[in-house]
């Protein structure tokens, strides 16, 4: 018989009770598990193709076997229901095992991105206090096994490191599932998965999302998408993130008995291919893929007929680049704004082109409450910009043990401070126009300064550093460091070797270095980053 960990809710914010009885009276909340979106479908349609792979196709029978046998055997490593298991598995099938099978186990699965390297996964696995790490042997040239045993050194809880492919001196993932019989009774209530946040301030936070809160999140996207059994869904995007993950990706296609696919590299070469093999008719990409793909349509000679949807979000897509979509690929524009603390915005699929093409969507539910808001938070008159505050039946009242940063990011009546400055058009649409947090946007991630900063501040020759975003055509916004030194300034090279040696993502680091003999400073002595990119 399996034990339940009872420390994993030790710093988590539940919904208030009034409200989630709400959300159950009112439909929202349902009672489903995750795991119930992929066992209902198996047991509805059993030989329905489930996933799709290189050179085979799974049935949702077989996924749904898989999934079992996973959690079976990572029940019988000793890791119990409540646990917290580090994932960073890039765009491959065993992503959907594996996930499955930590939801049937009750395990919690903290979701991070291939990008992520020792600073964040070391910070993320002693905050979760997680007991393993689920990691691919290598991925180009990135040897994972050495981040592993570098990150087990330095966390104590760490007790396996489950390793796809080569395992080394670690575990064979593929060794791990055995067959068993009973799995523990789920409390949808509970917390099913952590996702990371942007990281808008500092090292990122955990986002614990609940089986009710994100079946529904992903459930009620596959309604607005109009996804069917017949869809074909390609993970482009890191599909640990929220919006290849459930918005409706992976996990809505899953609750509607639609196919799943995967593809490591996103370039026009590789998706295009992957499109035309697999008659694929959803994926999600961020505006500068947008971009790329729309233009590649001129050089490629890939068949994309079978594509209907195409979503953009992670960034603002610009409405030069919004109307080039449908022309280019022939799929329908979906534009996607949302966070991975809960909030959804939505085109719709019958929206006027004049709205596909300059908003980014509206609230995904009826029950979305969202306020806009000036510096003193008080509501702005219709139409103008403010900040958006929401909360909601998908959006969380608070990021997992994290009280001090809790106080700042959410109003004391549990709306979420987005930091996004945003204008709401009558119909209800935001137009997406900032942030108001000192972030960076560069290809659809979202870069903090602060943490860049104090990572700068620790070479020896530094004095004081500031990031900064400058527009990019391709990216956004590109990284920008202005550094202050003692002595010879470095190069870009080196800087970038020096953060990439204190374990920053790679994804972090500056794409442009700027040397200043000082800083420009406001009048309350912060940083004036507006005179910086001015400069």
């Amino acid at each position: 018989m399996t034990t339940t960990s009872s420390t994993h809710r030790e710093g988590y914010v539940p919904f208030p009770a009034d409200a989630a009885e709400n959300y159950r009276a009112a439909g929202y909340w349902t009672g489903r598990t995750l795991g119930d979106l992929l066992r209902e479908t198996a047991r509805r349609a059993p030989e329905r193709t489930a996933l799709l792979t290189g050179d085979a196709a799974r049935s949702y029978a077989q996924v749904d076997a898989d999934a079992d046998r996973m959690a079976h055997g990572l029940l019988a490593l000793g890791i119990a229901p409540g646990d917290r298991v580090v994932v960073q598995l890039p765009n491959v099938p065993e992503f959907l095992t594996v996930l499955f099978g930590l939801l049937r186990a009750g395990i919690i699965p903290v979701l991070t991105l291939p990008a992520h390297r020792r600073a964040e996964i070391e910070h993320l696995a002693a905050l979760s206090e997680a007991v393993a790490y689920v990691i691919v042997d290598r991925q180009g040239d990135f040897d994972y096994r050495e981040l592993a045993a570098t990150v087990r050194e330095s966390v104590p809880s760490l007790r396996h490191v489950l390793v796809l492919g080569d395992p080394g001196e670690h575990l064979d993932l593929n060794a791990v599932a055995r067959d068993g019989d009973t799995l523990p009774d789920i409390d949808p209530s509970d917390i099913a998965l952590m996702l990371v946040s942007g990281g808008t301030t500092g090292l990122p936070k955990l986002i614990a999302r609940t089986h009710d809160d994100y079946a529904y999140n992903a459930t009620a996207s596959a309604a607005v998408c109009e996804l069917t059994a017949d869809d074909v869904y390609l993970a482009t995007l890191p599909a640990a993130h929220n919006f290849p993950l459930a918005c409706p990706g992976i996990l809505g296609t899953v609750s509607v008995g639609g196919a799943v696919a995967f593809v490591t590299d996103p370039s026009p070469e590789n998706a295009f291919a992957a499109i035309e093999k697999h008659r694929v008719t959803v994926t999600a990409v961020v505006p500068p893929l947008a971009q790329l793909w729309c233009a590649a349509t001129e050089w490629e000679d890939a068949d994309l007929a079978s594509l209907r949807l195409l979503q953009v979000g992670g960034a603002r897509l610009a409405e030069v680049n919004a109307v080039e979509v449908t022309p280019a690929l022939g799929a329908t524009l979906q534009q996607v704004f949302g966070m991975a603390e809960g909030l959804l915005n939505y085109t719709r699929l019958d929206d006027p082109a004049e709205l596909l093409h300059t908003t980014q969507g509206r609230p995904l539910s009826p029950a979305d409450e969202v306020r806009v808001v000036d510096g003193e938070g008080n509501d702005v008159a219709p139409g103008e910009e403010g900040e958006l505050l929401t909360k909601g039946p998908y959006t969380i009242r608070g990021y997992y043990r994290a009280p001090e940063h809790n106080a700042r990011a959410f109003t004391p009546d549990g709306y979420y401070r987005s930091g996004d400055l945003v204008r709401r058009l009558p119909s209800g649409h935001l137009v997406v126009s900032g942030r108001i947090k000192d972030v960076i946007n560069r290809g659809g991630e979202n870069i903090s300064c602060d943490e860049l900063e104090e990572h700068l501040l620790a070479h020896p020759a530094v004095r004081h550093a500031a990031a900064v975003g400058l527009p990019d055509a391709a990216l956004g916004e590109k990284v920008c460091a202005v550094l202050v030194v003692d002595g010879a300034m470095p190069t870009l090279a080196e800087i970038k070797t020096f953060l990439t040696g204190r374990g920053l993502a790679t994804y972090k680091l500056p794409d442009v270095l700027r040397q200043a003999d000082t800083l420009p400073i406001t009048a309350v002595g912060k940083i004036d980053k507006k005179a910086l990119r001015a400069q």
